[in-house]
């Protein structure tokens, strides 16, 4: 990508396609890069580091844009070690550097960095305070729970920039090319979901802005369209429904329940459902299946009973919707058990503790295997699903 985000702002970070998953549980098959920035003025401020993993290639990458300066500033956006790792180093090449973070922020370092002396070095800033750097003058604004409480964004009118921290984030080099929502929706639903309150909060206060450039700390820098993804962000941290359709997510052993799973997936095309996907928990990815149920109002779950209570890929599905706070949805539930079904019971236990979930019923019994007699439930399922 172009290393120059305006005349004076550089971007300086690296890609990592060697990951194979993110957090140490998304997978990522395109790699994902950790973005960092160099404002080049009167004073020169880094905004963010990287991870450790790529601290050699980002550090050439820092000092070919430095051009022989020396910076002035780090401004740590977001303590997450993918982010701040980088910090021990520089702040050791580099002595009279002083770093620019929330009070939160400044609090947690020495958790990271044991070894660092942090005495003097430090600039707690708060909500509207600002830095000049000679013609930018950088504003802060704090951003707690989006996805840490530490977190804040940074503001340069000048260029009219906003340095966004994890928000408008997305999985993904930035060498590889690809639709942003996919992989946006899916890194900000497993990373962000949780905390729809706090980002609605932050996109109060960057509709307040003029912003043109957004720069991530993952995925691309955004520079046209803005409406776009500021309306892609609103709609998923209303949690709002985004495309019409119905989810079916199924957790079967022996392939029974998975018939049925995918035998209402027909049913469900024949009465003109446009968008009808269906996901095996068992086999693909939990983040995309997360994803999924939070993009559509309709979800249904299908599994296998296990051990007087539900096979374990559906629960797992079902707390991890609950950790992320699927809220404001339509849930149909199957269940399927050879002597004594109690998948339902659970599964219906599991969503009734989630805010504003409509079970829709009747919920569906099938015993072992899909036969004729059960067409009917099915039938009549599809029916109040599309009600």
């Amino acid at each position: 990508m172009n290393k120059n985000i305006t005349e004076t702002i550089k971007y300086i970070g690296v890609d990592d396609l060697d990951l194979d998953l993110f957090e140490s549980q998304y997978i990522i098959p395109n790699g994902i890069s950790y973005n960092s920035y160099l404002i080049i003025d009167e004073k020169v401020a880094v905004m963010d580091t990287v991870d450790a993993r790529k601290y050699d290639e980002w550090h050439t990458n820092l000092l070919a844009a430095l051009d022989g300066r020396t910076p002035d500033y780090l401004v740590v956006q977001h303590m997450e070690p993918d982010h701040a790792g980088g910090m021990a180093a520089i702040m050791e090449e580099f002595p009279a550097m002083k770093i620019v973070a929330s009070a939160r922020a400044v609090q947690m370092m020495p958790q990271f960095f044991e070894e660092c002396d942090f005495e003097g070095r430090t600039i707690a800033v708060k909500e509207g305070d600002t830095l000049s750097l000679g013609a930018h003058n950088l504003q802060f604004a704090m951003a707690p729970m989006v996805h840490w409480p530490e977190v804040m964004v940074t503001y340069d009118a000048t260029d009219k920039v906003i340095f966004s921290a994890d928000a408008f984030g997305k999985f993904g080099a930035l060498s590889h090319e690809e639709d942003w929502a996919c992989e946006a929706r899916r890194y900000y639903f497993n990373i962000c979901g949780k905390y729809g309150v706090p980002v609605q909060s932050l996109m109060k206060k960057l509709a307040a802005l003029d912003v043109a450039i957004i720069c991530p700390l993952h995925g691309p820098i955004l520079s046209e369209n803005l409406e776009y993804y500021i309306g892609l962000y609103d709609t998923w941290s209303r949690y709002d429904v985004e495309s019409e359709g119905i989810f079916i997510a199924y957790a079967s052993i022996h392939g029974g329940t998975a018939a049925v799973a995918h035998k209402l997936a027909e049913i469900l095309r024949e009465k003109g459902v446009k968008r009808v996907s269906v996901a095996d928990l068992s086999r693909d990815d939990m983040a995309e299946a997360v994803e999924d149920a939070f993009r559509v109002g309709t979800l249904v779950v299908a599994a296998a009973s296990y051990d007087s209570d539900v096979f374990p890929p559906m629960r797992d599905f079902l707390h991890h919707l609950q950790m992320k706070s699927y809220q404001r949805r339509r849930v149909g539930i199957i269940e399927n058990g050879s002597w004594a079904p109690t998948a339902g019971r659970i599964m219906r236990g599991m969503l009734e503790q989630m805010k504003d979930i409509e079970i829709v019923e009747p919920m569906v019994t099938i015993r072992s295997r899909m036969k004729r007699s059960d067409l009917p439930a099915l039938e009549s399922l599809a029916e109040a699903l599309l009600a």
